[in-house]
């Protein structure tokens, strides 16, 4: 009988050196598969590195990682409007929401995307928005499950391998 995965999803505000290296070998991985949040190849190790370093140094931004049997697989991240933005105050993003290929089907994805939902309910926020390249077909098919509504299409969303693809965009009412 195998035994069961230990999956947890934490909020963090530092990263250790494993947790960074992990991260970036679970971005890395995510990269390479076509879901690496504006990258289409990985970058040199570095840049992802310091990439991660600067999510913790913004204000707005909650970084969320998952982590299957102790090991980071997954992030994503919680974006709350800038004070200067009054009329969007209520409304933050999702972003950066990934599970490294080797680690899905153990529901991490739904679980990240669950607890940025809880965060944002706990800080006052109304809506949750999102976008999504039309060809991340997984991702779409779970924000939808999870309640996701699309509202808009962008024809001119992400440009790859000489061709433009669609982006989706999605919003969920966190009254709800």
């Amino acid at each position: 009988m195998a035994k069961k995965p230990n999956i947890k999803i934490s909020k963090i505000s530092k990263l250790s050196g494993s947790d960074l290296h992990e991260l970036c070998d679970a971005a890395e991985a995510a990269i390479e598969e076509g879901g690496g949040f504006g990258w289409l190849t990985p970058p040199p190790r570095r840049v992802l590195e310091n990439f991660w370093r600067g999510t913790l140094m913004v204000p707005e931004r909650s970084l969320f990682i998952g982590r299957l049997d102790g090991v980071v697989v997954g992030s994503a991240q919680l974006v709350r409007p800038t004070k200067n933005n009054e009329a969007q105050a209520m409304a933050a993003t999702l972003t950066t929401n990934f599970v490294a290929p080797w680690a899905r089907g153990h529901g991490l994805a739904r679980l990240l995307t669950a607890t940025v939902e809880e965060h944002a309910r706990r800080d006052g926020f109304l809506v949750l928005n999102l976008d999504v390249r039309a060809t991340q077909e997984a991702a779409i098919a779970l924000y939808e499950a999870a309640g996701y509504v699309r509202w808009a299409t962008h024809p001119l969303y992400a440009f790859v391998e000489d061709t433009w693809l669609e982006g989706c965009f999605y919003y969920k009412d966190l009254r709800k």
